[in-house]
């Protein structure tokens, strides 16, 4: 890892943190939460040992990327933003866009807002999910999952941060890094508890070392989680401000991988949009679908390595 090299870049009013190693097109890649830019770490090395400039930000409210205080800062429109400032800023007019879990959310809203900037689009873990004109989004996801949906939970400004504070950062991120619970990821009412993973065993997977998530453990401990919470508590706000893209179709390349384990593969419906011609409607340059067999939710850290492979295999054909 010494040889990535991090600045800081001033965009769209706030200090963006990068890291980026390598010569080359440029590979832009949107970490999801609980998250950093070091969730890249194994892909900016692969991909940067094959001739291309990786570039990995912690997105607005992570690590030492600006975290403003206001919830209404974290709309998509602000993060779109920033990504699109910080595309500017490195000088060219396109990038190759990849991206997992909120990171591949603000992907598919960057692909939406801005498709001249996108050359192609690798999408790990969260398809693109169309906006429904009749159904606010976590109005939606209460009404199939119910009130205890981590989505759900997570709305009431620092209620989830007193949570996690009882159970403590180092726990509250091994439990989500590790868990492989198929399904929605439902929280007991009032308490993390066990959280996503009730499964969770004193040793690290395989893919996971012990220093690796004491990094992410120092950076959150310093920020907390308020600034990742916000995203999900501007889901709805996104709603009623991207009214105006109802029924838009997604029309760059776009290649999407997801594990057989990810809870959002095995969530409600989705394996029938992803399948069923649905999401092809939606997005009908989607060339590809790969799902990982016994691979869970973080996959580019878990499969890393064929994770590399499915990238590169997709973007050096543009």
């Amino acid at each position: 890892m010494e040889d990535i090299e991090h600045r800081t870049i001033e965009v769209n009013g706030i200090n963006m943190h990068v890291a980026e190693k390598g010569q080359g097109p440029i590979v832009l890649f949107l970490h999801g939460f609980p998250e950093l830019w070091y969730s890249w770490r194994h892909q900016i090395l692969s991909l940067s040992s094959q001739g291309y400039h990786a570039v990995a930000p912690d997105l607005r409210g992570y690590g030492d990327t600006d975290a403003p205080p206001s919830v209404t800062s974290y709309t998509c429109f602000h993060i779109v933003g920033d990504i699109v400032a910080l595309i500017d800023s490195l000088g060219v007019d396109q990038v190759f866009l990849v991206a997992h879990d909120w990171g591949a959310i603000i992907g598919w809203y960057l692909c939406l807002f801005r498709p001249d900037k996108i050359k192609a689009y690798v999408c790990l873990s969260v398809p693109y999910l169309p906006r429904n004109p009749k159904v606010k989004t976590v109005d939606g996801m209460r009404a199939v999952y119910g009130d205890d949906y981590y989505i759900c939970r997570f709305q009431e400004p620092g209620k989830m941060e007193a949570e996690i504070a009882k159970v403590g950062v180092a726990n509250v991120l091994k439990n989500i890094l590790t868990t492989r619970k198929t399904g929605p990821p439902i929280l007991s009412k009032g308490e993390f508890g066990t959280g996503f993973n009730p499964d969770m065993t004193e040793t690290f997977p395989s893919w996971l070392k012990e220093d690796e998530l004491a990094y992410f453990v120092t950076k959150f401990e310093k920020t907390g989680f308020t600034g990742g919470l916000n995203y999900y508590r501007n889901l709805n706000l996104n709603w009623e401000l991207t009214g105006a893209w109802t029924g838009a179709q997604i029309k760059v390349p776009v290649k999407f991988i997801t594990g057989e384990l990810d809870m959002v593969y095995t969530s409600s419906r989705i394996k029938d949009y992803i399948h069923g011609g649905g999401f092809k409607e939606d997005v009908p340059n989607l060339e590809e679908v790969i799902v990982q067999k016994g691979v869970a939710h973080f996959n580019n850290q878990e499969a890393a390595e064929e994770i590399s492979n499915h990238i590169y295999d997709f973007i050096r054909k543009f």
